[in-house]
């Protein structure tokens, strides 16, 4: 970037809203995956819709690389900033514009925060289903980049779920909406399509989202198991039961250590892994499958199951759970967290395999996961001061990755492909699947200039000046008049 563009960006914008000095960028250089560092060249502020969509056109009209940040809690590097780009921080457009309580919507800014949603609609009876591990900071313009899931996306389903409508602007500055308070609509699913983009389509500006009746009724029950083979094919035994629990999460022994030692969670002693299963809904129904479920449970020969008797203790055993990613700090300077996905049938298999490539590579590795899903999260400690651990972090994380596609499973469930994962594209696509995703990004950003260098393993996507109509002007979505 030149001085004379960084100085044309730093009028658009009012005074301590542009960022450009070393010690102000430092906080933007990296986001949950802190092994990936990069000082942007400015960070703006906005604090509107209009001036969103106003630097978006600039970015344009100067072929200039861009990344939309939340909270930075991405654990992939979607969030990265780009080397001679600048990151535009959406934390200020943090205003719920609407909540209808009898369309059961709310409609907010890319800037609130995924749990504020909750606290706010409470107070009518209702919820907002995703909730993933750090939805207390997470923003749901993130949620809606990376298609954030949670612990009870097994009954409710991920973000793409709950996204009812977008207002967007796209990387060449045309602004779009799709959807609206109804999922009855005709043509394509283009909120859908944006949802899970990872910032490559350009910037969510409102996003419609639905909210869901609070449950009338919990039953949580935590169960110790001598080995993580015994947990998982408790899992199994309860999804064949044909229960559906809004959740189901297991923890093995590295993460429990962590989090008893973070936050004082009390679970059973001297057990390899612990499982977490929620029930909930009316509570006629909950009171039957409760029967069920302790009676499934018992039979999987558990060391000790432990229902929680009140809300301070379900509350007790989720904290725990929530912690867990940022307890592992506590055993580890380091960390790689990912979130590989297998066949429910073959989680006993995973978590073995897993235990081997970590005994092989002397790194020790804790792993927390949506068991009900499938959903690895392996979290593989490594000290980056001593030489050589990062490298080996990352071989060992690989060599999951692949082992989850070999197992006919994905290399992510919800955390994105982003920085960390760009290169094991291919191991799941064919190249001429992966040329389809190309253009598809090119459609929306025909210069490449959102959140470049993700993603795609090589070089980014082609240009579309030689491919006539705009294939969104086409499909009639968009409109140059």
């Amino acid at each position: 970037m030149t001085a004379a563009v960084l100085q044309r960006l730093a009028a658009m914008m009012p005074p301590g809203r542009f960022l450009e000095r070393p010690e102000q960028l430092a906080a933007y250089e990296s986001d949950g995956l802190t092994a990936f560092r990069v000082r942007p060249s400015a960070v703006v502020i906005p604090e509107t819709a209009e001036e969103v969509i106003a630097l978006v056109r600039f970015c344009h009209a100067e072929k200039l690389p861009f990344v939309a940040r939340g909270s930075g809690t991405s654990l992939s590097g979607g969030s990265l900033p780009v080397e001679g780009g600048i990151v535009v921080a959406l934390n200020r457009l943090n205003r719920i514009l609407r909540l209808d309580p009898a369309q059961r919507l709310a409609v907010v800014e890319p800037g609130v925060v995924n749990l504020d949603v909750t606290a706010t609609a409470m107070v009518h009876g209702l919820h907002y289903a995703p909730d993933p591990s750090s939805q207390s900071i997470c923003t749901v313009g993130g949620n809606v980049a990376f298609n954030s899931g949670g612990a009870h996306c097994l009954k409710y389903g991920m973000t793409a779920n709950h996204v009812l409508g977008i207002k967007a602007v796209l990387a060449t500055g045309e602004v779009v909406e799709w959807g609206g308070p109804s999922r009855e609509t005709v043509g394509p699913d283009w909120c859908g399509l944006f949802t899970g983009n990872e910032g490559l389509f350009g910037i969510a500006l409102e996003i419609t989202l639905q909210l869901l009746p609070r449950a009338e009724c919990y039953h949580t029950v935590l169960a110790g198991y001598r080995t993580l083979e015994q947990a998982g094919d408790a899992v199994s035994a309860v999804i064949a039961s044909g229960l559906l629990p809004g959740a189901i999460e297991i923890m093995d022994a590295l993460a429990l250590e962590a989090a008893v030692a973070a936050v004082h969670a009390e679970y059973p002693p001297g057990c390899e892994a612990v499982l977490i299963v929620e029930l909930e809904g009316p509570r006629e129904v909950v009171a039957a499958d409760r029967e069920r479920l302790d009676q499934i449970i018992a039979a999987s020969q558990p060391v000790e199951a432990r229902p929680a008797r009140d809300a301070e203790e379900r509350m007790a055993i989720w904290k725990g759970r929530k912690s867990a990613f940022s307890a592992v700090g506590r055993l580890s300077p380091d960390f790689i967290v990912q979130d590989g996905v297998v066949p429910r049938r073959r989680l006993g298999e995973a978590l073995r395999r897993i235990g081997d490539l970590a005994r092989k590579s002397g790194l020790r590795v804790a792993n927390v996961f949506h068991a009900g899903d499938g959903n690895l999260h392996p979290l593989i400690l490594f000290n980056g001061r001593v030489p050589g651990e990062l490298q080996q972090a990352e071989a060992l994380a690989g060599e999951i990755l692949k082992m989850c596609v070999e197992m006919g499973g994905s290399i992510t469930g919800e955390h994105g492909v982003g920085m960390e994962k760009r290169d094991y594209l291919p191991a799941m696509f064919s190249p001429d699947e992966i040329d389809c995703m190309r253009r598809l990004r090119a459609a929306f950003d025909p210069l490449g200039i959102a959140n470049p260098g993700k993603m795609f393993p090589s070089a980014e996507a082609p240009s579309l000046q030689h491919h006539g109509l705009h294939p969104l002007e086409k499909a009639g979505v968009i409109s140059r008049e």
